[in-house]
């Protein structure tokens, strides 16, 4: 058998060095939905994200987010505060390579109750079974972080239809009535004002009213 020659040698090795390639960019980390206690949505990121780096696991767990759009919250004097609002309150997104180890990592995190995914049946007993995690699609992904780039901001009022308010400024200046209409995109409310002893609809901005109560 003849030697093997350098020339050899290295054509092999670049040859297992594309295939280790091939599989690595096979293995592309793909984004999962995880149910997380209602309200813990940030102190799950935050922890998950302490637990990525204990556990080294940043090769495999990397990127943690919760998606949100931008709102406008309207506050009883009538100010406006910018905040923001969760696109799917009560879950956290994770980009990862799903395995045994980053498996384990997200779903002993405190507060985190299951990725979600195809539920396998037990083959015996009545308990729930195993929830197999399945990865968003490409799709859905685009979709939702379009979604928190490209909204337009959500007004919220803390007000709604039987309110009763009193007008603080305008033509109707310390008058009382009662919210019929709320129109958030307009930054108006319809409210019943007592005129001249008959209820009579008027439209109101945000700012020129206080709630009551």
């Amino acid at each position: 058998m003849a030697p093997a020659t350098d020339e050899g040698r290295n054509s092999a090795l670049q040859s297992e060095e594309t295939k280790e390639t091939a599989i690595n960019t096979s293995k592309e980390a793909r984004w999962y939905a995880v149910q997380v206690a209602s309200g813990c949505e940030k102190r799950v990121k935050t922890n998950l994200e302490q637990r990525i780096q204990t556990f080294d696991v940043a090769d495999r767990i990397v990127q943690v987010e919760i998606p949100h759009t931008p709102a406008v919250k309207i506050r009883k004097d009538g100010s406006r505060q910018h905040t923001e609002e969760k696109v799917f309150p009560g879950y956290v997104l994770v980009r990862m390579l799903m395995d045994d180890d980053s498996w384990q990592v997200v779903r002993n995190t405190t507060h985190v109750i299951n990725f979600v995914g195809a539920e396998q049946k037990r083959g015996t007993g009545r308990g729930r079974g195993h929830v197999k995690p399945v990865p968003l699609s490409h799709t859905e992904v685009e979709r939702i972080f379009k979604q928190t780039t490209e909204q337009e901001p959500v007004v919220k009022i803390d007000m709604a239809t039987g309110d009763k308010i009193v007008v603080l400024s305008g033509p109707f200046k310390d008058f009382e009535g009662e919210v019929i209409e709320v129109s958030p995109e307009r930054s108006k409310l319809k409210a019943l004002l007592s005129i001249f002893g008959r209820d009579t609809p008027v439209e109101l901005e945000f700012n020129q009213v206080q709630k009551q109560g």
